[in-house]
């Protein structure tokens, strides 16, 4: 086989079985375990894969209160308002954006009442100049990962 488009493939065999075992991705992809193993390996030291970890339908365990934070920052506080907010036990996203606000966080919260205290403790920074909130009423797709393209011709 022709080790063109490999690490696509590698990439794309992961995404549909994260737990496949080495064997059963060399049969997939008719290369040896040892070649994918390889190839592995290069995409976890160059970053491309940082890690294996589970779906969370967070909605199943009882956080069904998902929150999207706009937030306008002072400029030069933007580092420091994106890095509390990424500690936040509950903050699965922090985004820097352009347009109308600086930042949208997206929250998982199990109740309002936890919502409102979290997003309250959070606006108490002086460097935010606005905020908007919004709560989601319903997630039509989330964590959704694609298919790299293998530019075959």
């Amino acid at each position: 086989m022709t080790y063109e488009n490999l690490d696509a493939k590698l990439v794309n065999s992961l995404l549909s079985n994260g737990r496949a075992s080495l064997r059963s991705l060399g049969d997939d992809l008719d290369v040896s375990v040892t070649t994918v193993s390889n190839h592995l390996r290069d995409l976890e030291d160059e970053g491309v894969i940082r890690g294996y970890t589970p779906i969370v339908d967070y909605d199943k365990l009882g956080y069904d209160v998902t929150a999207v934070l706009q937030l306008k920052v002072e400029g030069s506080a933007l580092p420091d308002v994106t890095e509390k907010l990424r500690q936040e036990k509950q903050m699965v996203s922090v985004y820097e954006v352009t347009g109308d606000y600086d930042v949208i966080a997206i929250g998982k919260f199990t109740d309002t009442d936890g919502m409102n205290d979290q997003i309250k403790s959070i606006l108490t920074d002086a460097d935010i100049r606005e905020s908007n909130t919004s709560v989601v009423l319903n997630a039509v797709t989330e964590n959704e990962q694609f298919d790299l393209d293998l530019n075959e011709e």
